[in-house]
This record gives structure tokens, C-alpha cells and sequence, in this order.
């Protein structure tokens, strides 16, 4: 795979069923390097196997559609080149799409459509500008707005920016009528997300509302009649609810959560999502139904509840999988599992499709008991590409706990060997590596690298006490367990232990330079990527900062930096390239600056490369060009230090 490829990865989002389950729409997008932009469309497939996929809208960017339950209409999501998304519905059996919301309406645009059971309206939720500011006032800039007062701290969010001034809040709509106004639902300093619909033609949502200065992260879920009476809160416990569903029978609210959150609701750390349910009417406190060890926090968007119980993607040891949770609770049935990648599902009828990836595939939409996929968006992909398989790892580290990862070999007959290494870190660091398409380890492999991936302690996948090992323990056996994994690597046949690289972004990049000053020996240079290199300032730089060090880190200045990689910056001799974008508010660019002066004024070689506009997710979302520049300079480093 070549940086060039990105254009042929075609990534599916979250599909949905027609009523009697015999056709699915998904959107698909795609990288345009001609236009240095991603587009995507609605496809419509057929889930009989019967008929081949075909595309349904050419719009630039069509997303997030949902089929009405009387299977008349297709809502979804479009924008333009230029522009943010509205709301449009397209008849089922074909014509053309109708926009039935305005930018003038939605200057910062609607998201995704959500029908109510009598296929009359419209729930979704949508920022509300506050007045004068974001082109709400013709001719005024940015630059012309009147200066923001802030008193929470969460107040700026990565790729979003400012929230306290752009609130979420809930909308219904008739996209019949003939000129078709949104109705507010809720409103206030707060934000309302994940809206759906009851069958009785209520609402639930998500909010944080209870508190007016925000220092937790708590939110719950609440219901209301589709005008916004009778609002009530559900859950009335500690927790962090998201994805709320009402069963069939409209008695019981399901939702993911987790609880033990700590007495201030901050200690997220390591913490796996449960599913819960509560009485529709709020009469008893919730129920957790699964084990608080699974964790559901990878549950592909929404939950979705049939009369048995509710669907949901757990992560386990690199997969996710789809089971089905019993309603009463209990021992979960699995639906799709093995070394794969459940990222979305939808239902409807005796029905069941998922979006599933693997090692090599970005996604293909499979019927639950069909052996086959039923679309092949990845076939351009794996015929103009050599995508190279996962080879599985497993190790201990030094105190004997084991470690489980991968290796990505190069193709031998193109590159015999020995190969050089690259130890290649994730963020998170709750988060896992695992069995779906890795752009970028492909191209390090193409290029003739051998690519080491691995969970180490902190990682999700593994239950709560691998993920919380590191909580005020940064740089332990998280690095212990890195450094055994690449021993176990460099066993492998055809590696050259003498030239081994390292990198990483966010918490990878953390780890990288950790490594490269306590572990220089093992590495010839570091890519040390979107990082945290000190904790004292990314305290109070980072829009997660305030919260993510004092759980994951503590509050002790001195613990601060001696966990901090920054500390000991003067202990790294080899080549550093340093990339990180301008606009990243999660890891902000102070923390790159900091690391660049400090090499430099040592003599250490080192680079940095600043990418302009983009934020903290430029190497999954940013421009397609950023993108290309970032694989060619990464590309040229190994190059220079690894030859």
C-alpha cells in the first residue's frame, strides 16, 4: 500500500434497514486527492444477496441515512463542497431528494435524522449559535466578534472549538409540510445529544444539564414528549449515560454507561461501558445487565433493542464483536465475533447487518448468519494494493503479566531482509489496536519495514484492572510491556534488531518519548507525533487537560514531572522528527514547541513539521494532501535514520 492508496480505502458508516430487512442503505466515504477533499454517498443493498450493491445519491457528501418505519422515505444527511450538512429526504423507491432544512435555519448545520414510529417527523439534534457570532451577522468575522466570557472549564473541544457559545440541542421536524420549520425542543446552557425516539412518539436524549459549572463528567438520560413536556430525568445516578433506546414495548430505557466514576464523577480511567436499563417512566433506579469487566464502549454508535433484549459491540483483546445483551441480563449470545471489527449494526424484522472489518478491509456490510459480505467497497483496495496480514504476538513482561500484539511483515519477495523495525505505539491510551485495516501500518510495511503493534497495560480490550494499571503510573509497565513485545519481535525471522524505530501520536507519542530518553539504546530515532510531553501545562492547555491528568496522572507537582517526558528530554541523543498540527486543542502545540527547543538547544537533530488548520485527528480525518504530506516526510525520516 502506497501513501497514493488512500484514495481507494472506502470506509462505510452506519447502515439502516428497510421495514422488512430485504434492503440497507450505508454511506460510503472516500479520500478525492484531486480535490483534496472526502466524499461519500448512500448505497442501497440488497441483504438477500439477490442483487448487487448499487449507488443511490451523488451528492458530495451524503451521510448518516435512516429509513422510515413506514418504508416510504430515506432521511439523510448532505452537504456541499463548501458547507455544512442539512437535512434531506429521498423516496424509497427512487426520485429525487427534497433539502428540508436551511443553512439559515442551521447555520452550523443538523445531524443525523431520526424517524418517529409514525413516519411523520424528524428528531435530531443541531449546535444553536449564540446570536452574532459564527456568520449568524452578515459582515461581521471571527475576528469582529465581541470577546467571550468563560467560567466552566469545558469550554473548547478538538476539531470542534468553543462550545459555550454553540450549545447542542434537540429539533423535530415535519419534512412534509410544505415549507418545513424546525421546532427547538430543549434548550439552556447545556448540551442535549443522542436523541431517539420512544414507540409512543416521545423522546429520549443525553444531557449534562444538573450542572452548571461542568468539573465532572457525568451525564444521564432524560425523556420528554416530542414538544418538550413533561421532561424527566431516568437514570438519577453518577454516570457517563450515552446511547439511549427504548425497548418494543416502549416499558424499559437501555443505554451504556459506566458508574464508578469516583466521588467527584472524574475517574474515567481504564473504565469499560456497561448496559444498563431503567423503567421508561423513572420509577426504580437503573439495572447494570453485563458483567462490569465487558466493556460495551465500542457499541457502533447506538444501541439497538429488539424484543429479546439489545445489540451492542464489545472490545475484546483487539476485536470488537456483536452479541446480544438479554433484556432480564445475563449471559450475553454472540453474533458476529472472531478476529474482526464490528463498527456499526442495524435491525429491523428477523434482520440482522453489521459493518465488519478485518486486517485488511476498511468495512463490508454482512448479514448476521450469512457467511458471505454482501458488498465489496474494498475490492479496489485489495487489487491495487498488497495488503499484509497480522501476525499475532504474545509475550510477558518482566513481572510476568502478558502482553498481546502484532507484527506486520513486509512482502519477503519484495523485501527479503533483514528488515528494519518500527514500534509503532497508540493513543488512548484507552484504546486498543487490533483486527481492522491500519493505513498506516500498511505503508510502513510496503515500504519495507516490519511494523510491531501492541496493548500494553492501559489498553482497552482486557478488563478494567490492564486499563487502570497506569493510572498514576505513567511510563511503567506500559513501557515494560512495549519493550517486551519488541524483544518477542525481534526474534522473528528476517528483522534487523540493529535498526529499530520508534513512534507514536497522542499517548504513542508520550510513549515515544519516553522511550527515546529511557530506552535509547533499543532505538536509531523516534516520530514523536501529536503528544503529551509535559503535564504541568497540558494541565491547563488541553481541553481534556483539567480532567485526563488529575485521573490518569494526579496533582503532585512532583509526581506531574516525574511523569512528564519532558523531564527528561536531556537523556535523548538520537534524531527526533516532531509533527503536530496547529489547531490541535487536545494536545496542544505548546507541547511539540517545548520538545523542539529543548532538542535543539542540546544539538540533538531534530524536526519540526507543523501542519496548518488541521487539529488532533489529521493522520485519520485531516485534508487528504496533509495526509499524503505526512506519510512522504515519515516516509523520508525512516529513509534517512534506518537505511
Amino acid at each position: 500500500m502506497k501513501p497514493q492508496d488512500l484514495a481507494t480505502i472506502r470506509t462505510p458508516g452506519a447502515p439502516t434497514l428497510s421495514p422488512d430487512g430485504r434492503r440497507a442503505v450505508v454511506a460510503v466515504s472516500r479520500a478525492d486527492l484531486a480535490a483534496d477533499a472526502y466524499r461519500s454517498w448512500l448505497w442501497l443493498v440488497d441483504t438477500t444477496g439477490a442483487e448487487p450493491p448499487r449507488r443511490l445519491t451523488d451528492g458530495d457528501r451524503d451521510s448518516a441515512p435512516a429509513w422510515s418505519p413506514d418504508g416510504r422515505w430515506i432521511a439523510f444527511l448532505r452537504a456541499p463542497a463548501e458547507g455544512k450538512p442539512q437535512l434531506h429526504v429521498l423516496p424509497a423507491e427512487l426520485g429525487d431528494a427534497r433539502r428540508v432544512s436551511t443553512d439559515e435555519q442551521h447555520p452550523l448545520g443538523a445531524g443525523a435524522p431520526r424517524w418517529s414510529p409514525d413516519s411523520t417527523r424528524l428528531a435530531y439534534v443541531a449546535r444553536v449559535p449564540e446570536p452574532g457570532r459564527y456568520g449568524t451577522e452578515p459582515g461581521r468575522g471571527p475576528e469582529k466578534e465581541p470577546p467571550r466570557r468563560i467560567t466552566t472549564l469545558r469550554f473548547r473541544e478538538d476539531d470542534i472549538g468553543f462550545l459555550l457559545d454553540r450549545r447542542t440541542h434537540v429539533f423535530t421536524l415535519d419534512p412534509f409540510a410544505d415549507t418545513p420549520a424546525p421546532a427547538q425542543v430543549t434548550d439552556g446552557d447545556w448540551d442535549d445529544a443522542e436523541v431517539a425516539w420512544t414507540p409512543d412518539g416521545g423522546l429520549l436524549f443525553t444531557s449534562n444539564r444538573d450542572v452548571a459549572e461542568v468539573y465532572d463528567l457525568l451525564t444521564d438520560v432524560f425523556a420528554c414528549a416530542a414538544d418538550g413536556s413533561g421532561l424527566r430525568k431516568l437514570t438519577r445516578a453518577p454516570q457517563d449515560a450515552a446511547a439511549p433506546v427504548a425497548a418494543p414495548d416502549g416499558r424499559t430505557v437501555f443505554y451504556a454507561a459506566t458508574s464508578e466514576l469516583g466521588p467527584q464523577g472524574r475517574d474515567f480511567v481504564g473504565r469499560g461501558a456497561s448496559i444498563w436499563a431503567v423503567p421508561a417512566d423513572g420509577s426504580a433506579a437503573p439495572t447494570r445487565l453485563t458483567d462490569p469487566d465487558t466493556d460495551f464502549a465500542e457499541y457502533g454508535g447506538a444501541l439497538i433493542a429488539d424484543a429479546t433484549g439489545v445489540l451492542a459491540v464489545t472490545r475484546r483483546r483487539g476485536a470488537q464483536e456483536l452479541v446480544r445483551v438479554p433484556a432480564a441480563g445475563g449471559e450475553v449470545e454472540p453474533l458476529i465475533g472472531g478476529a474482526r471489527t464490528v463498527t456499526a449494526v442495524a435491525a429491523a424484522g428477523d434482520t440482522v447487518v453489521a459493518v465488519v472489518a478485518d486486517a485488511t478491509s476498511a468495512g463490508e456490510l454482512v448479514r448476521v448468519g450469512r457467511d458471505e459480505p454482501l458488498t465489496g467497497f474494498g475490492a479496489e483496495l485489495t487489487a491495487t494494493a498488497g495488503l499484509r496480514p497480522l501476525q499475532e504476538l504474545t509475550t510477558t513482561a518482566p513481572d510476568g503479566h502478558p502482553v498481546h500484539g502484532w507484527l506486520v511483515h513486509p512482502d519477503p519477495e519484495l523485501h527479503p531482509g533483514p528488515r528494519p523495525v518500527l514500534l509503532d505505539v497508540h493513543g488512548g491510551p484507552f484504546a486498543q489496536y487490533g483486527y481492522t485495516l491500519f493505513d498506516e501500518a500498511q505503508v510502513y510495511a510496503a515500504a519495507g519495514y516490519a511494523v510491531v503493534l501492541g496493548n500494553p497495560r492501559g489498553s482497552a480490550g482486557y478488563g478494567e484492572q490492564h486499563g487502570r494499571a497506569i493510572r498514576h503510573a505513567m511510563g511503567t509497565v506500559d513501557a515494560d510491556d512495549l519493550l517486551a513485545l519488541l524483544d518477542a519481535a525481534l526474534t522473528a525471522d528476517g528483522v534487523d534488531p540493529s535498526r529499530v524505530g520508534v513512534m507514536g501520536g497522542s499517548y504513542g507519542g508520550f510513549m515515544t518519548t519516553w522511550l527515546a530518553a529511557h530506552a535509547g539504546d533499543r532505538f536509531r530515532a523516534a516520530i514523536v507525533e501529536r503528544a503529551v510531553t509535559a503535564w504541568d501545562s497540558f494541565v491547563g492547555s488541553s481541553d481534556i487537560g483539567w480532567t485526563f491528568t488529575d485521573e490518569y496522572v494526579g496533582t503532585d507537582p512532583a509526581a506531574l514531572a516525574a511523569q512528564s517526558p519532558l523531564t527528561y528530554a536531556d537523556k535523548i541523543e538520537m534524531p527526533v522528527l516532531i509533527i503536530h498540527s496547529e489547531q490541535d486543542w487536545r494536545c496542544p502545540v505548546e507541547q511539540a514547541q517545548r520538545l523542539y527547543v529543548r532538542l535543539k538547544r542540546r544539538g540533538v537533530p531534530t524536526e519540526l513539521l507543523l501542519f496548518p488548520g488541521e487539529g488532533h485527528e489529521l493522520s485519520r480525518s485531516g485534508l487528504p494532501s496533509h495526509r499524503l504530506a505526512r506519510f512522504e516526510a515519515i516516509l523520508d525520516w525512516w529513509s534517512r535514520h534506518l537505511a
